[in-house]
């Protein structure tokens, strides 16, 4: 158990937090939400001791131990993948050292022998013998092959050292985890098996996460940061957020019965404690919804952009057919022969292992790149709104947001403008920030203004969840589900993919994979499993 005592945090006049008081308790998985700038890793690091409040006290059950996800991915450059491991457990690797240090000696003594015995006790007491196998089972089961366990951390790319501190946090089985953004950099098939790590987990868990399905599958709670303070609700992060949306309906009700309020909201936790039973935390999940007061829902104060996405004009029988497409990247092949036909109605998530490839495709649609050979051929009725991964080059004049938009518009008025920026929450004075010193959330948000604006009808979205917050994603989620146009999307957000898309393109060096599936059944079947060996040249997916 952790336990934050009045915790209060104030940089200059602004206050993060004003007097906290939570407790995380064993057995649960608590999941840290709260708009950007709340102060969510800033909090973890509070937990973690790695700063301190301006006053309040963090207190560990005694005898706990803690472990935290490092964000210094160059903190171990001169240690061994392995060694980085098993220095998460701090007293068991001091304990090796000690070790070592006696039996390397020269003149060992009849003391040292009895110190030695009595640091052997310890070791086997604390499992000391089976640690490295641990070690290196937790670097396999996270995508680390044996054969780079024994290399230095420095001779690692960026994902790999990534993975390794996540052994580091996982290892020897802490009391209470803290994990700041875990599935950054990691793949599909490590995040799952991440996972069923964490709801195996018998302890203490404290995560902050964008992945709204990694939320959903590992969190028994949600604490959200709101007006300073924390507060603790039963369930996952779709739980909080259809509840809390339900409970601001019905305050802006004004004409509903109490008792009828109290009926529906009763209504709804029924129907998510069904729906537990069939989640991986069934029994668990059902039991703590069971036990929700209709009173425990509250509406939430965070605001939610508006993303509209209304095509200018329907879309024609003709979409987009693309013929024998190819490219090469220094002289690899990105792509290779690719052969679409996209129907009115499509909504296609592209895949890849490499998202240089990925990328280059999008930039070969919007005419930016050529491919090595092949066509594209775009029905006569389409209009397409392209929102790239990398957006920099879009922000480099010196132009406030008002001047930004209008470039993209052909009506030049200034309240026309402004709605569209006031929809994606920039109001007031914001609307005259440069847009050359915004933050990466905040160019997101623009680039979102102006497909709004430009109103295509085929949207192409290579990783538009880049940078956002919860409540952007969500927004964008509802927006692209009831968008009336055709669309192409890479992300890395599981449930867009998921509840958006109803056709599947995977493409790799060698060849392509196209299903008119949805994405969960789409990873789970064992012929697309070989198929994409194939696609990647006969090498298991990593």
């Amino acid at each position: 158990m952790i336990s934050v005592q009045n915790v209060s945090l104030q940089y200059g006049r602004r206050v993060l937090f004003d007097e906290v008081n939570v407790t995380f308790s064993q057995g649960n998985c608590y999941g840290v939400i709260g708009a950007n700038g709340a102060g969510k890793s800033t909090f973890m690091k509070i937990l973690s001791g790695e700063i301190d409040a301006n006053q309040g006290t963090v207190s560990v059950e005694s005898g706990k131990r803690l472990a935290v996800l490092k964000q210094d991915h160059n903190a171990y450059n001169d240690c061994t993948v392995l060694d980085t491991v098993l220095m998460g457990h701090e007293h068991l690797w001091k304990l090796m050292q000690a070790k070592d240090a006696i039996y390397a000696k020269p003149d060992f003594t009849e003391e040292d022998g009895i110190k030695a015995s009595e640091l052997e006790a310890e070791f086997a007491e604390m499992d000391g013998w089976n640690a490295e196998s641990d070690a290196a089972s937790l670097l396999s089961g996270i995508g680390i092959k044996e054969a780079d366990h024994y290399k230095l951390i420095k001779d690692l790319d960026g994902n790999q050292k990534v993975r390794v501190l996540l052994a580091q946090a996982l290892f020897g089985n802490p009391d209470i985890l803290i994990l700041d953004e875990p599935t950054n950099d990691l793949d599909l098939g490590t995040i799952t098996w991440l996972e069923d790590f964490l709801l195996d987990f018998k302890n203490t868990v404290i995560v902050v996460s964008h992945d709204r399905h990694f939320l959903d599958t590992v969190c028994t709670h949600v604490a959200d940061i709101d007006f300073g303070k924390i507060k603790l609700y039963t369930g996952n992060y779709t739980f909080w957020y259809e509840s809390s949306q339900l409970a601001l309906r019905q305050r802006s009700s004004a004409n509903k019965k109490a008792e009828d309020k109290r009926k529906e909201l009763q209504a709804f936790i029924d129907r998510f404690s069904a729906n537990a039973s069939k989640s991986r935390q069934a029994t668990a999940r059902r039991k703590m919804l069971a036990k929700i007061n209709v009173e425990d829902i509250q509406p939430s104060s965070r605001k939610y952009p508006g993303i509209i996405l209304q095509p200018e004009r329907e879309v024609g029988k003709q979409m987009l057919s693309i013929k024998n497409l190819s490219k090469t990247l220094d002289g690899q092949p990105l792509f290779k022969n690719l052969e679409i036909e996209v129907n009115r109605g499509d909504k296609i998530a592209l895949l890849s292992q490499n998202s240089l490839a990925t990328t280059a495709f999008y930039q070969i649609l919007d005419e930016k790149e050529k491919a090595d050979s092949g066509s594209i051929e775009w029905g006569k009725t389409v209009t397409k709104a392209y929102l790239p991964n990398h957006n920099d080059h879009f922000f480099t004049a010196d132009l406030n947001l008002v001047d930004w938009l209008r470039q993209y518009s052909s009506n030049k008025d200034e309240d026309y403008v402004r709605g569209f920026l006031g929809k994606m929450l920039f109001s007031g004075e914001e609307v005259f920030k440069k847009s050359n010193v915004l933050s990466g959330g905040e160019k997101v948000r623009c680039m979102i203004s102006r497909m709004m604006l430009t109103a295509g009808n085929f949207l192409l979205l290579d990783e538009p969840t880049n940078h956002l917050d919860l409540e952007s994603i969500t927004a964008l989620n509802n927006s692209l589900n009831a968008f009336s146009g055709n669309l192409i999307i890479t992300s890395h957000d599981h449930t867009i993919i998921q509840t958006v898309a109803n056709r599947i393109i995977e493409i790799g060096p060698f060849g392509f994979i196209d299903k008119l599936m949805e994405y969960d059944e789409y990873i789970e079947d064992k012929q697309v499993e070989s198929q994409r060996m194939e696609i990647y040249g006969n090498v298991v997916p990593a």
